[in-house]
């Protein structure tokens, strides 16, 4: 059973730093896009950032670019969003999902499994 689980949220200053992590399993960790998202109360889930294994390419959206950093560790089949200059606009649920048996190196327009997500608060 794919099972994706996020961790590293938590509640942070305006400028602070968050790693967050997506500890991945049932599934052998090649071939793969993950991918972060957000959602704020009220507001539409938003792509933030994708790491796909074929290429390595990355993606970010406009929102975090040169703020936010994805990565991955095969040795320990998770991937890390490095959060750096955080604002109060970065307030959500922030939840990692995957695609398995992916070998495009550009990141994926769905995804196929979820995690349950974890809040991130950013105070002012």
């Amino acid at each position: 059973e794919v099972q994706l689980v996020e961790s590293g949220g938590g509640l942070v200053q305006a400028g602070g730093s968050l790693r967050l992590s997506c500890a991945a399993s049932g599934f052998i960790f090649d071939n793969y896009a993950i991918g972060w998202f957000r959602q704020a109360p009220g507001k539409e889930r938003e792509g933030l950032s994708c790491i796909t294994s074929a290429d390595r390419d990355t993606y970010y959206s406009d929102s975090v670019k040169g703020r936010f950093t994805i990565s991955s560790d095969y040795a320990k089949n998770t991937v890390y969003l490095q959060m750096n200059s955080l604002k109060p606009d970065d307030t959500a649920v922030y939840y990692c999902a995957a695609v398995i048996g992916w070998y495009d190196p550009r990141c994926p327009p769905d995804y196929d499994y979820w995690g349950q997500g974890t809040q991130v608060t950013v105070s002012s």
